[in-house]
């Protein structure tokens, strides 16, 4: 009974040293070829180039975007200037340039044909085709601002006006408007806004310079005429939704489609790499639950006692869980990109969200492989460290950022355009810590209040000497002071748990190597093959 006690725990203890084992020593101790790190390898190459060429690709799409809207804009806005005005395209400040804006943008999609450069045209499968104008009004009302009088009712009718494309072609757009005359005579002071939608198709052929099939886009254009402050000052907004579909009759001579059906190729063994990547990360994460559980039943029925949490998690590989988290992305974003490139899919977004978010995963995970040299670790260590404390400090740090936040969207905001809302005074503030700006920040408040003014003053001195002197000091410190402490750990050795006693007494017992000496040495990441012991240390833990 003895003995077979003994051989149990003989044979626990080779697993987990096993287990702890780097991929190069458990190659040398079981000849066991390391897949994993060969594929994770191949897939960092495989994924970068997939990301490449569809960031390439998306690079086309958001361009043709980008510049269609801005040819809309100069078409269907009137005295255009090329560049917008703040978060708006134009402004308008009377009657007479409100109305001829409106109609020349009916106008300008009445002779598209004439005036565009691009190819542009209107929507055939639209049931009802031509221009939709809305207006938005308060029910009833009138002001007096001579004696100070007012009187509205602040409920908000919407009135729509359908205007064919049929009629544009047959009437001029004088007589379209006499006759809508009541539609567009506009009380300005119950005017909220007026908008005008329409709908427009393209086609970008500017893919076919890359050998790619050209995508065919559908176009919801709204113009916004936005009198909601009722200052005098009228804001026109372009709004243009683009939506990519499927390419009716096409036919391309040459070799596009057949470029296409490479990368699709492509893109399946992407899938295929990080599927089997995802199944061997599964399984190791599986056994290593299950040797968890060995050891974990092993010290509470020989040694009486449970395992604490921290020798627990050692169990549990992070970078594993990284690596499934970054398959799965790859995948469902391959997937999506398959379905974009063969032009059934348009979601450009999400898919950029999800290719992106897993590169960054997969080449965050080389970290691990660097791991395995006590000066590259350090990095890793330090990070774990310092998470806790720092965490702890970023909570405290936050209500006193929080507080200028709010105290200087109030006071400042209708004083300083960095503070006219709170996204924006966040990032202003965060500017600040990082010492950006801030003669800009000082010199653009408005002097119109002389207590404004100094208040403005002392906030921003003592919230920069605050967080720059005391608060970004105190951050560096907790750093460093983590840093410090591995620095330490690694000379003199780290504090012994449960689990790397429970090693160490199998070494001292079976009079071979101790695991001090097992995790000073160093091996060759590329050829796996032992070396004396060198600068590049390497430490076998997980």
């Amino acid at each position: 009974m003895a003995q077979l006690e003994l051989d149990q725990e003989g044979s626990l203890k080779e697993d987990l040293r096993f287990y702890f084992m780097n991929p190069c020593d458990k190659y040398r101790a079981r000849r066991q070829i390391p897949w994993k790190l060969f594929l994770q390898v191949l897939k960092i190459v495989m994924v970068t180039t997939q990301l490449v060429l569809f960031g390439l690709s998306n690079q086309l799409v958001v361009s043709f975007k980008e510049e269609t809207t801005l040819a809309f804009k100069h078409l269907f806005i009137k005295s255009y200037a090329g560049a917008d005005e703040d978060d708006y395209s134009r402004t308008v400040y009377t009657q007479k340039e409100l109305t001829d804006s409106i109609f020349f943008a009916i106008d300008q999609y009445r002779r598209l044909r004439n005036v565009s450069l691009g190819t542009l045209a209107y929507d055939s499968h639209e049931k009802h085709k031509g221009v939709k104008i809305c207006k938005q009004h308060f029910r009833r009302g009138s002001v007096h601002p001579s004696n100070d009088t007012f009187y509205i009712d602040p409920t908000v009718e919407t009135e729509c006006l359908h205007i064919e494309q049929e009629l544009l072609a047959k009437k001029p757009l004088g007589d379209i408007a006499v006759i809508n005359s009541s539609f567009f005579s506009f009380e300005f002071y119950r005017l909220i806004k007026v908008d005008i939608s329409f709908k427009l198709k393209g086609i970008d052929l500017q893919t076919i310079r890359v050998r790619e099939l050209p995508d065919c886009y559908l176009f919801h254009n709204k113009i916004i005429f936005n009198n909601q402050a009722h200052s005098g000052k009228i804001k026109i907004f372009f709004v243009s939704d683009a939506t990519i579909q499927d390419c009716k009759d096409w036919h391309i001579a040459g070799s596009t489609q057949k470029n296409t059906h490479y990368i699709l190729v492509f893109d399946g063994f992407v899938i295929l790499t990080c599927l089997t990547s995802l199944i061997l990360c599964t399984r190791s994460i599986v056994l290593a639950v299950r040797l968890q559980k060995r050891f974990v039943r092993f010290f509470l029925e020989r040694r009486k006692r449970r395992v604490c949490s921290s020798d627990r998690l050692q169990f549990i590989n992070g970078w594993y869980v990284l690596v499934i988290i970054s398959d799965l992305m790859t995948i469902i974003g391959s997937v999506m990109k398959m379905e974009i490139k063969a032009k059934n899919l348009s979601s450009y977004d999400v898919c950029s969200l999800l290719l992106g978010t897993s590169t960054l995963l997969v080449w965050v995970g080389v970290i691990r492989y660097l791991g395995y040299f006590q000066k590259y670790n350090v990095l890793i260590l330090t990070m774990q460290a310092s998470l806790p404390k720092v965490l702890r400090f970023c909570c405290c740090a936050g209500m006193i950022y929080l507080g200028y936040m709010f105290c200087g969207w109030i006071v400042l905001g209708p004083y300083h355009e960095k503070f006219e809302d709170l996204n924006t005074v966040a990032e202003c503030l965060f500017s600040l810590v990082n010492g950006d700006d801030m003669f800009a920040t000082f010199a653009q408040v408005q002097q119109k209040s002389p207590l404004v003014w100094l208040f403005s003053r002392l906030y921003l001195y003592s919230f920069i000497s605050l967080f720059i002197y005391m608060i970004l000091s105190l951050f560096i410190a907790l750093i460093t002071d983590s840093y410090e402490t591995i620095k330490k750990y690694q000379q003199h050795g780290f504090p012994a748990t449960d689990l790397h006693e429970f090693l160490q007494g199998s070494d001292a017992a079976a009079g071979g190597e101790n695991a001090a000496e097992k995790a000073d040495r160093a091996i060759s990441l590329f050829c796996c093959c032992a070396r004396p012991c060198g600068d590049d240390e390497m430490l076998l833990r997980n």
